[in-house]
């Protein structure tokens, strides 16, 4: 399948749906990047869309860019990561442009900022969802939960850059696995 015209014009054309209909950035997209990759296109398995997204997290930039450069590869190679990642920016390019032309003329319009208020609550409902679903296919452990409990503490009340709150997590992982393959020996 790699390489294939038409499965890259697929991967083009089902990002750049996902980037010019998903408000809120990466976060927001899981939930249609989820949906569109496992679902209706089954090109990635349910059980591997969160390793997708915690891979696509834990490298540097955005997590939409990311999955998409990621899934466009695993399925089309190195043309289908061009076509998925230029799919998801392009919207997302060609709306911040327009927008940064004429957001002054407008910004001081009511109807305007009541519009930017309802795609705020949208974009939360869609973050939320993400989490649900994410969490839903999290490892269920007392462990997973402490790992969880003390990496929000760190992140959200801490100065604590989230790449060393990442890194740690990632090493804890690691430690946790070897610990328990080291049990299992014995």
């Amino acid at each position: 399948m790699k390489g294939n015209l038409k499965t890259c014009l697929t991967l083009f054309i089902t990002f750049l749906k996902i980037g010019a209909f998903t408000f809120g950035g990466g976060y927001a997209m899981i939930p249609i990047i989820e949906k569109e990759m496992v679902e209706k296109h089954k090109w990635i398995k349910s059980e591997d869309i969160l390793d997708i997204f915690a891979i696509a997290e834990s490298t540097p930039g955005p997590i939409a860019i990311n999955s998409a450069t990621f899934i466009g590869y695993k399925i089309g190679g190195v043309f289908g990561s061009f076509c998925a990642t230029f799919g998801v920016v392009l919207p997302s390019f060609t709306i911040i442009s327009i927008i940064s032309l004429v957001l002054r003329e407008f910004s001081d319009i009511k109807a305007v900022q009541y519009a930017f208020n309802g795609i705020r609550a949208g974009v939360l409902a869609l973050i939320i969802k993400a989490l649900v679903s994410m969490y839903k296919k999290a490892p269920k452990d007392i462990f997973s939960y402490i790992l969880m409990g003390v990496s929000f503490v760190l992140a959200a009340f801490t100065e604590i850059n989230v790449i060393f709150v990442i890194i740690g997590c990632g090493l804890a992982g690691l430690i946790n696995s070897l610990i328990i393959k080291r049990r299992v020996k014995e």
